[in-house]
């Protein structure tokens, strides 16, 4: 039985001040697996002083001093690789295959925004003036359960360099994780104050973060309701924002891709960390005419490819939900679903056999559906793909954007140059073309209600950063 006691702040592991502890509940057995003490407003306040504090020193440090320290956190994430991975699988039931892959792609992030730092100017000439790119303040970072450590990485990576100061509050759900990850800061000897951990509830501590003055800019991931929630309260000391919020991803087939290709890579686009993604490929346009072939091919593949089963098992695509909240929440769906009159390709209500403790979802196609049904519009955070019929390319197109989404798309076609054309058309904020890549450097964020701001690269570092134009 697990017992984590301790948050960091100010560069030590100490007890918090708040005295809630919650249960830790394995996905997997739904049994209990330890307890969690939480922080509260109080913990917070401290860490936002902390970070204050550490601000006016760090806020001066140079180019290359932080470069040593990300270089330093690169090597120990580095040598904690399995732990970060296995803790990932534990935790939250993340895939083997996904959570391997995350970890692979905090290294990624953290060397690219060393290249990004390497390449930036904080003074700029522009017109007749000098521009000073200066850090933004205390940032505050509330992420959420799904893939915690790789979002804590890419944000704190990007605070680090452009000169900010952190407060961070994982999801309750995630503290296992955060606690690996904190141990990975503490090693890689950052001023104390720099970079704080809370556990705590969003609406005790990443409550406490949007309002409080200290805090100059916050850093959400989750879901496009609390963003909104943190957007309005942070309005009130005009503190900046990037969100990267929800989606529902079109993946658009054209009728020259190769559908023994296509079809298979976009069932792994949808079931993307067991569905439980926001870039998730949940909504599959496919040529009218060429519906029943894919929804041939789409059942095949489903019954021979897609492993819903242990996280542990290297060959398992889809794991279990996070929570049994979670669970009850797909199964909704995919009673609505029927409800709507979506034709049920495969899967459906209930567990898959020999997995009733788990929160197991089966992997589900819903075909024919209408893209003004519920199941298209909304996210549903769980392996539900719905495949959607179109005439033509426009048709394509339109479909793709009547979503108040725009985080990712995914396209597939023969030909290359036809898939830039459409994807130039497309209101998603990234869009992969005939397959699932990750850049680094690229920025990542959404259109309409998927956000506002970008991570990675210089796109990120900018959000981090106030420009002050001197001039004469």
């Amino acid at each position: 039985m697990k017992a984590i006691n301790k948050i960091y702040v100010n560069g030590e592991f100490i007890t918090p001040h708040g005295t809630e502890v919650i249960d830790l509940i394995s996905p997997v057995t739904n049994r209990k697996t330890g307890e969690v003490r939480l922080g509260d407003e109080v913990d917070t306040q401290n860490a936002v002083s902390a970070a204050k504090e550490a601000f006016k020193t760090f806020s001066k440090t140079t180019k290359e001093e932080r470069i040593r320290y990300l270089e330093k956190l690169h090597s120990v994430i580095s040598g904690r690789a399995k732990d970060l991975t296995d803790i990932m699988v534990e935790e939250y039931g993340g895939t083997f295959q996904f959570s391997s892959m995350v970890t692979q792609n905090m290294l990624s992030d953290i060397n690219a925004m060393i290249d990004t730092l390497k390449a930036f100017e904080f003074v700029q000439a522009v017109g007749s003036s000098k521009v000073y790119l200066q850090p933004v303040g205390v940032v505050g970072i509330i992420i959420p359960w799904n893939m915690s450590n790789g979002f804590i990485v890419t944000k704190l990576s990007t605070a680090i360099a452009a000169g900010c100061t952190a407060v961070v509050k994982p999801s309750e759900m995630s503290v296992q994780q955060t606690e690996i990850m904190a141990e990975c800061f503490h090693a890689a000897g950052l001023p104390k104050g720099v970079i704080n951990f809370v556990n705590g509830l969003g609406d005790v501590v990443g409550a406490e973060i949007t309002r409080n003055p200290g805090i100059s800019k916050i850093a959400f991931t989750g879901s496009t309701a609390v963003g909104k929630i943190i957007a309005k309260g942070a309005v009130d000391s005009m503190k900046r924002v990037t969100l990267e919020l929800g989606g529902k991803s079109p993946n658009i087939i054209l009728d020259d891709a190769n559908l023994e290709e296509a079809i298979p890579t976009a069932l792994l686009a949808a079931y993307l960390n067991s569905g439980q993604a926001c870039a998730a490929g949940t909504r599959l346009l496919v040529p009218e005419s060429k519906l029943e072939e894919v929804n041939a091919i789409a059942k095949a593949a489903v019954a021979n490819q897609i492993k819903v089963g242990d996280p542990k098992d290297s060959d398992t695509i889809v794991g279990p939900m996070v929570s049994k909240k979670q669970f009850e929440r797909v199964e909704n769906y995919i009673r609505i679903g029927l409800e709507e009159g979506a034709t049920l390709l495969t899967g459906g209500e209930g567990k898959p056999k020999g997995l009733e403790d788990g929160n197991y979802v089966q992997a589900t196609i819903f075909t024919n559906v209408k893209n003004n049904m519920r199941i298209a519009q909304e996210e549903i955070f769980g392996p539900v793909l719905v495949i959607i019929p179109y005439k033509n390319d426009d048709d394509a197109v339109a479909i793709a954007n009547d979503t108040t989404y725009g985080l990712h798309a995914y396209i597939f076609s023969g030909d290359k140059e036809r898939a830039y054309r459409m994807a130039s058309r497309l209101d998603a904020g990234r869009i992969c073309i005939n397959g699932l890549s990750h850049d680094s450097k690229a920025p990542f964020g959404g259109f309409k209600q998927s956000g506002v701001g970008r991570e990675y690269g210089i796109f990120g570092l900018e959000e981090y950063l106030e420009p002050k134009a001197i001039l004469g």
